[in-house]
């Protein structure tokens, strides 16, 4: 009895809505379901969903996608989402660059605090007011 067609990543699977009418009659029929769902490799829950939809809908019931409905496209989205990568970035980049400045700006402090101190060498002049 396969009716089930793996997808990416072993995750997801999709069922054939002929194969699960055959497990709810089943199931309907008086079988055990613990049984059921060892022998199609099915979780228990899952077809208690398809009994319950198919009391519902009827066949038609299992050719529903369960879960939540996907939403349809909004045509502004991907330009929308290609910008929100293109700032991501560019704050991504920005940070980089402050923690480098924050990093330089502590080790001058550190060398001038070195050369100012009594018999140290001054790296520089000081400039006269």
């Amino acid at each position: 009895m396969q009716g089930a067609v793996k997808s990416g990543g072993g995750k997801a699977r999709y069922h054939a809505p002929e194969f699960k009418l055959q497990v709810v009659q089943r199931m309907m029929a008086g079988e055990s379901v613990s049984r059921l769902s060892r022998e199609v490799k099915v979780k228990r829950e899952m077809l208690y969903r398809w009994r319950d939809a198919y009391r519902k809908g009827g066949t038609a019931g299992l050719q529903r996608p369960q879960g939540r409905p996907r939403q349809k496209p909004d045509p502004g989205m991907p330009a929308a989402q290609a910008r929100i990568r293109e700032l991501e970035r560019k704050v991504g980049q920005q940070a980089l660059v402050m923690d480098f400045l924050q990093r330089a700006f502590k080790r001058v402090k550190a060398l001038r605090r070195a050369s100012i101190e009594p018999g140290a060498t001054a790296s520089m002049e000081r400039s006269k007011p």
